[in-house]
C-alpha cells in the first residue's frame, strides 16, 4: 500500500525505507540555506540527518530560503510534505531509501521582509547556499561583478533587496543594528575558493550602500572554502514513479543520488557550527589542495565527455563512460593535460582518485544524464576547464586536449549534433554563444572572444591554433574521428 510522504505516515515508510530516529518537533533553527535543491538534500542535508540521527546537535535544523520561481515551487513542493525528503542512495550492486528530515521550513520565496527577520534571528548561526556556479555575478577569473544589474538594483534598494547576497547583507545589519553577533556564510557550491567568492560578493554587494559597513562584514564574518562531492542528477517523473513502485512512497520531489559522498571544510566558523566531524566531514586549515582536486579532475572530467557524447546522441552518463573512445578521452585528457597540474593533495593518490571517479561515472543506476552535464557550460567551462588550460600554457605544457574540449563546447552550440539532431540549450548566455559558434564554423576567433569566459587564455597563440584545428576536423569528420585523431596523436599540429 502506497503511503503519500509527511509526519503523520512516517511509520508507514518505514516499511521500505529508513526514517528519521529522532523527533522532528525536538528541532530548532540554527541555519538558513539558500538554494534548497537536489544538491543540498543530497549532501548538507544528509550530514545533519547523520548527526541528529545519532542523537546530537538538534539545534542546528535547517530553514530553507531562495529568491528564484524554482525556488518557490520547491517550497510548495515540500510544504506539502512536512518539508521531509526521500533520499535513494544507489550504487551498482544496491538501491536504498531513507527519508530525511533536518529541514522544518522554507521561507517564503519574494518576501525579503520574512527572509530578513529570520536571518536576523540569533538562532541562525550559519547561513549556507547551493546557488549554482552561475549565482555568484563573477567574471571568467571569478571576480565578482557588482555592476551586474540585479546587484546594482540591490545597491540602490538595500531595504527590500532581492539577490540572495542582498538579503545576506540585510540580515548581517539587522542583527549588527541589535547588537546580535554575526554568521557564518558558508557557500556549498561547486566554484574554486568558494568561501573567498562569496565573501567577495557580499562585501562587493554591501559596498554599493555602505562601504563602512561593507568593511565590518570583511572582518568580522566567516567564509569558511569548502569542497563539496556527491553526483546528484535531475528529479523527473521517472524517478517519482520508480520510488513509488519500489519503496511504496509518493514524494513529490525525492531527490536520487550515489553512495558516495565528500564533504572537506575549512574550521572558520564565526558563531560555532554542528559537530559535523562525527559523521564524516573533514574539517582541515586549507581546503584549497582538496577543491583543486575535485574541481579539476571530477567536474572536470563531467564537462570534458558532455560536449563529445552529446554531439554522439548519448544521453546518459554511464552510456558515454561504456564508449570506449569518449572513456578513453577522458583518461588520456585527464593523464596527460590536467592531473598533472593538480597540486599534491594530502594522503590522497590522484591517480586513485580518477580511478574512483570512473567507477563512479560508471554507475548505471544513477541515471544521470549528459544534458545535466552540458548545462551552463559558460558558467562552468570558466570554472572547471579554462583553469587547467591556463596552467598548462603558463607552464610551456601542450593543451590539444583542453582546446579539444573547448572546440567540442564550441561544436555543440552550433546547435546540432552529429546526426542533425537538434541541440536544446540550458544556458543563460545560449544566444550569444550559438550566434558565435556559427560563426566560428569559418572564424573559429569568433567564439573565443568572450573575455568574460575565455579571459587570458584566448591570448594565447598556441591555445587559439589548437583550437581552430580541432574545431576544423570536428565539422569536417565529425566528432568520433576527431576523438580518435586525438587518442592516437595525431590531431596537434
Amino acid at each position: 500500500m502506497t503511503c503519500k510522504l509527511s509526519l503523520a505516515t512516517l511509520s508507514d515508510a518505514a516499511r521500505t525505507a529508513a526514517i528519521p530516529g529522532y523527533d522532528r518537533a525536538s528541532l530548532k533553527a540554527g541555519i538558513v540555506h539558500f538554494g534548497v535543491g537536489n544538491f543540498h538534500r543530497a549532501h548538507q542535508a544528509i550530514y545533519l540527518d547523520d548527526l541528529f540521527n545519532a542523537g546530537t546537535d538538534h539545534d542546528w535544523a535547517i530553514v530553507g530560503a531562495g529568491v528564484l520561481p524554482s525556488d518557490a515551487a520547491m517550497r510548495d513542493k515540500l510544504a506539502a510534505q512536512d518539508f521531509l525528503t526521500t533520499v535513494v542512495e544507489q550504487d551498482n550492486n544496491k538501491t536504498a531509501a531513507r527519508v530525511t528530515a533536518p529541514m522544518i521550513d522554507i521561507l517564503p520565496v519574494g518576501d525579503p521582509a520574512a527572509i530578513i527577520a529570520r536571518l536576523a534571528d540569533p538562532e541562525i548561526r550559519i547561513v549556507s547556499l547551493t546557488i549554482t556556479e552561475g549565482g555568484y555575478f563573477i567574471d571568467a577569473s571569478g571576480t565578482f561583478n557588482p555592476a551586474h544589474p540585479a546587484i546594482a538594483a540591490d545597491g540602490k534598494s538595500p531595504d527590500t533587496p532581492k539577490t540572495v547576497f542582498g538579503l545576506i547583507v540585510a540580515g548581517l545589519k539587522a542583527r549588527k543594528a541589535r547588537g546580535i553577533g554575526p554568521f557564518t556564510v558558508m557557500s556549498c557550491d561547486n566554484i574554486p575558493h568558494n568561501g573567498v567568492v562569496t565573501a567577495n560578493a557580499v562585501v562587493g554587494t554591501a559596498a554599493l550602500s555602505d562601504p563602512g559597513f561593507a568593511e565590518w562584514i570583511r572582518a568580522n564574518v566567516a567564509f569558511p572554502n569548502a569542497m563539496v562531492d556527491r553526483i546528484t542528477p535531475a528529479t523527473g517523473q521517472r524517478e517519482i514513479d520508480f520510488l513509488k513502485d519500489n519503496f511504496e512512497i509518493e514524494d513529490n520531489w525525492p531527490v536520487y543520488c550515489e553512495e558516495f559522498k565528500q564533504w572537506v571544510l575549512e574550521d572558520k566558523f564565526t558563531a560555532g557550527r554542528p559537530a559535523l566531524e562525527k559523521v564524516g566531514v573533514t574539517f582541515v586549515p586549507d581546503v584549497t589542495p582538496y577543491e583543486h582536486m575535485k574541481i579539476r579532475i571530477l567536474n572536470g572530467g563531467h564537462a570534458a565527455i558532455a560536449y563529445p557524447a552529446a554531439l554522439m546522441d548519448i544521453h546518459f552518463v554511464h552510456d558515454s563512460m561504456e564508449d570506449p573512445l569518449i572513456r578513453a578521452f577522458l583518461a588520456k585528457l585527464e593523464k596527460d593535460e590536467i592531473i598533472p597540474i593538480v597540486p599534491p593533495v594530502p594522503n590522497t593518490s590522484l591517480t586513485d582518485y580518477f580511478a574512483l571517479i570512473e567507477h563512479r561515472l560508471l554507475n548505471p543506476k544513477i541515471a544521470d544524464t549528459i544534458p545535466r552535464l552540458a548545462q551552463d557550460g559558460s558558467n562552468r567551462q570558466p570554472k572547471f576547464i579554462l583553469p587547467s588550460t591556463l596552467d598548462n600554457l603558463r607552464q610551456g605544457r601542450d593543451v590539444v586536449g583542453l582546446a579539444l574540449v573547448s572546440a567540442l563546447w564550441c561544436r555543440y552550440f552550433a546547435g546540432k549534433t552529429d546526426s542533425g539532431k537538434d541541440i536544446v540549450f540550458n544556458d543563460a548566455s545560449a544566444d550569444r554563444l550559438h550566434a558565435a559558434a556559427l560563426k566560428a564554423k569559418d572564424d573559429p576567433s569568433a567564439f573565443l572572444a568572450f573575455d568574460d569566459i575565455f579571459g587570458e587564455v584566448a591570448k594565447s597563440d598556441l591555445f587559439r591554433k589548437r583550437f581552430a584545428h580541432a574545431l576544423k576536423s570536428l565539422w569536417e569528420k565529425g566528432t568520433r574521428e576527431t576523438l580518435q585523431l586525438y587518442l592516437d596523436g595525431k590531431l596537434a599540429v
